[in-house]
């Protein structure tokens, strides 16, 4: 399997090739990755160490296809649900610019659909999964391909199962409004993420649907699991990207190590301090997640924000959020408070991607925790 490791620069003057870094811990980290997707025979993967003020790390791995080209920091990925931080970003720009508010009722932001029997339903319960809707509300019929206005048609139905707020109950088809509100004003969610976002970011090799991925130069296949440890490429998917805002954004490896820069506070003329607080901030709490495997031991508490969900990770804080669609995975995620930075994009339905983001965060606190009671002397080195 096709397979080099690189130290990419933050402004992507140089590319090195490196076997190692230094880095005890990263290195190690690596190696486990590199193991167990081979085992797996996982297609193709990359993922990359974000740290402010210094070059990005990264590995790439792998190929887009059986008999694609190999993949490399350009090579363009679906993000699934990580869609979902764009979005949040978005959003919170727009309520800065007084376009709206996180109190904005859904009903004002479309004429179309009336939820009728929630009518205190706001912005922020979109973004921030509390609507109160039976979680994950017809992701049958968005995978059966049923129209977009008849989901949200039959989803304004529901009765939920809270008062807006009080819960949380992750949704997918609810975002249809995000494109419903754009698209009663005369633009769309593509429009105002690379306007707002991925052109002053410079992302250029990112996009949101379909076309986007497809028109990109370099591209990684969808694969599903046929058996243990096989993979099969199949057709890229049109159902998610019908709800843009929740999972329809593609980004290359290159291209997120500028987003997670952004997020670690790098391009304050663009994302404040500000705007990143605040969708951060949490709001309800998730009790499945203090379940999950691997995470379990490390996870003291969990909630969703605007967008992301907010861990405390071992006593430290931590902004994550993953994506699966048919054939992708990915994850991102950063520690504010160390302005550190991770994502894994991988061309593969692998829930290996969950065990590595567990593994990747509790080596680096570990040796972060070490470091510092170092430097405080209350361990001798």
């Amino acid at each position: 399997m096709f397979k080099y490791f690189l130290l990419l620069s933050m402004v992507f003057s140089s590319l090195v090739c490196s076997q190692a870094w230094g880095e005890e811990w990263l290195d190690d980290f690596a190696k486990r990755v590199k193991g167990k997707t081979a085992k797996q025979r996982v297609p193709g993967y990359l993922f990359a160490l974000i740290e402010e003020g210094k070059p990005a790390k990264m590995v790439v791995s792998g190929k887009t296809a059986s008999n694609g080209s190999a993949i490399t920091p350009d090579t363009v990925f679906r993000l699934a649900s990580v869609s979902k931080t764009f979005t949040s970003i978005l959003m919170a720009k727009m309520v800065e610019e007084n376009k709206l508010s996180w109190q904005t009722p859904v009903t004002n932001m479309t004429n179309e659909f009336t939820f009728e029997n929630t009518k205190n339903l706001q912005l922020a319960h979109v973004i921030g999964q509390s609507s109160g809707f039976s979680p994950n509300a017809y992701d049958n019929l968005i995978e059966a391909n049923y129209p977009v206005k008849r989901v949200l048609n039959m989803l304004t139905a529901l009765k939920p199962l809270c008062t807006p707020g009080e819960c949380y109950t992750y949704q997918n088809t609810l975002f249809g409004v995000i494109e419903e509100y754009f698209e009663e004003n005369n633009t769309s969610y593509r429009q105002q993420l690379e306007d707002e976002v991925l052109l002053p970011l410079n992302m250029k090799g990112s996009s949101v649907g379909r076309e986007g991925l497809e028109a990109s130069s370099s591209w990684a296949k969808p694969h599903v699991a046929i058996a243990k440890n096989k993979w099969r490429s199949v057709a890229v998917s049109d159902d998610y990207y019908r709800y843009s805002p929740a999972a329809g954004v593609n980004a290359n490896g290159a291209d997120m190590v500028k987003w997670v820069g952004a997020l670690l506070g790098e391009k304050p003329n663009i994302i404040g301090p500000q705007i990143i607080d605040q969708v951060t901030q949490p709001r309800v709490k998730t009790k499945r997640e203090m379940h999950r495997r691997l995470w379990k031991r490390y996870l003291k508490d969990a909630h969703y924000g605007l967008g992301w969900r907010v861990y405390d990770f071992d006593g430290h804080k931590l902004n994550y959020h993953g994506g699966w669609v048919k054939g992708y995975r990915a994850v991102v995620s950063f520690a504010p408070d160390q302005k550190v930075g991770y994502f894994m994009l991988m061309n593969a339905e692998s829930n290996l991607i969950n065990d590595f983001t567990a593994d990747f965060w509790a080596s680096y606190f570990e040796q972060y925790d070490e470091k510092q009671k170092l430097l405080s002397g209350s361990v001798k080195p």
